[in-house]
């Protein structure tokens, strides 16, 4: 049987990626030149039983794509250049909270607003070293429309595993030039689902790494509750002064994460992963 096939732009693969994967969730705001990513998702999302909404500003929508993942869905949010600097203080937050969440960003020309219709590669700086403090950083980096879909789907895979924000970094032109794209079937691509806790509710810490380097995520609104805080934290999410408490925890999840720092894909594109 035929594969659907599609001349597509970039954008518009790394949407239809992102429905493959499960994203139920999107919150953005409009930014020349990742706009057509919000398009398509607020067409497609409501077709799966999904929800859209455009936020006030960048940082609102960062926001809400937080709050919705810890409702347990998939979620995404895209962006560029300006509106990423504008979202790194609540991509730290996912970062300490461990809140897995997807952000394409459609590289532009800058500083400030720049080029807004050319294309740049500087924003893989941002994604490194936006935030302050000490995190690791996986950031893809398409270079063809059919990337941008297969990417999309890795990263929400990456996200979901490891509980950690992913970007999705093609630059203007890879975003807005048009390709055939094949349509894998259902199945055909890996896609991971975050793991749920199998202890009851009593019992449940977020942080503990006693079910493993990445604990089990509970969702909102389930018999489970914890608390999140973007402080220094325990085993339970409650704050503490103590700074050891939480440097295992980490260094465990960097050194994992640095096991493979560089990957190729396809010969072409790069999948990053770096600690600051």
């Amino acid at each position: 049987m035929a594969k659907k096939v599609a001349f597509l732009q970039g954008n518009e693969a790394a949407a239809h990626g992102a429905i493959y994967a499960g994203c139920k969730f999107f919150g953005g705001y409009p930014i020349t030149p990742s706009t057509e990513v919000a398009e398509v998702m607020s067409a497609e999302l409501p077709k799966v039983g999904g929800k859209f909404i455009q936020m006030e500003d960048e940082i609102g929508a960062m926001a809400a794509v937080i709050g919705a993942s810890l409702t347990g869905v998939k979620v995404l949010t895209a962006t560029s250049g300006p509106g990423l600097s504008l979202k790194q203080e609540n991509i730290g937050y996912a970062c300490i909270t461990e809140v897995p969440c997807v952000i394409i960003d459609v590289m532009r020309g800058g500083p400030s607003t720049g080029m807004p219709t050319g294309p740049s590669q500087s924003d893989i700086m941002c994604a490194k070293w936006g935030t302050h403090g000490d995190h690791a950083t996986i950031a893809l980096m398409p270079a063809s429309v059919q990337e941008c879909f297969e990417m999309t789907v890795k990263a929400f895979n990456l996200a979901e595993k490891y509980r950690v924000p992913v970007f999705v970094m093609p630059d203007e032109i890879v975003g807005h030039m048009r390709e055939r794209i094949e349509f894998p079937e259902p199945g055909e691509l890996e896609v991971i689902d975050r793991a749920a806790p199998t202890v009851p509710p009593e019992q449940y810490k977020p942080y503990d790494t006693q079910f493993g380097d990445v604990p089990p995520l509970a969702a909102f609104g389930s018999d489970y509750r914890f608390h999140v805080t973007g402080l220094n934290k325990m085993a339970d999410g409650f704050p503490t002064t103590k700074l050891l408490s939480f440097r295992p925890r980490k260094s465990a999840r960097c050194a994992r994460l640095k096991q493979t720092r560089t990957k190729s894909w396809s010969g072409k594109s790069s999948c990053v992963m770096t600690q600051t």
